[in-house]
């Protein structure tokens, strides 16, 4: 039988399509999405009253999570070989690690957002960060050579 190894740069990327996805639901499903998942009542408000902020900051939260689970994907061999693949995801590693440790000292700039939100957000920041890091040094030899 052969035996095969976990390509976790692979589980980064599905777990980052799937951050994505929730963000899109929250445009597509509107306020009680935002509510639920803890972005606090005046994005629920503006997203019910049709005004295009939560639309927006939600579209571009979605397309760097697709842009970085590309480059997961890329890391572990599935996609073509993205430019910077390994300084991508050194980069991507650092910044989901740095969003789940440093919480604390980034809620004074969103204060509507819930509690729950931030740990639930910064928990789930954490297993992307430290899953990205674990395929990062897994593949390290893998993608650092020439395309």
């Amino acid at each position: 039988m052969v035996s095969q190894r976990i390509n976790y740069l692979q589980i980064a990327g599905i777990l980052t399509v799937l951050a994505a996805l929730v963000h899109i639901g929250c445009i597509v499903f509107g306020g009680d999405w935002y509510r639920f998942l803890g972005a606090g009542e005046h994005m629920a408000q503006l997203a019910e009253s049709g005004h295009p902020y939560p639309t927006i900051v939600t579209s571009v939260i979605s397309a760097v999570l697709l842009l970085w689970a590309s480059y997961a994907f890329s890391g572990a061999g599935l996609i073509v070989r993205l430019p910077l693949v390994r300084l991508g995801l050194i980069l991507i590693s650092t910044i989901f690690l740095a969003r789940a440790l440093g919480f604390y000292f980034i809620m004074p700039a969103f204060p509507d957002n819930s509690l729950t939100f931030w740990l639930t957000s910064s928990g789930i920041c954490l297993i992307l960060g430290l899953t990205y890091s674990l395929g990062l040094i897994q593949r390290w030899n893998l993608i650092g050579g020439k395309a």
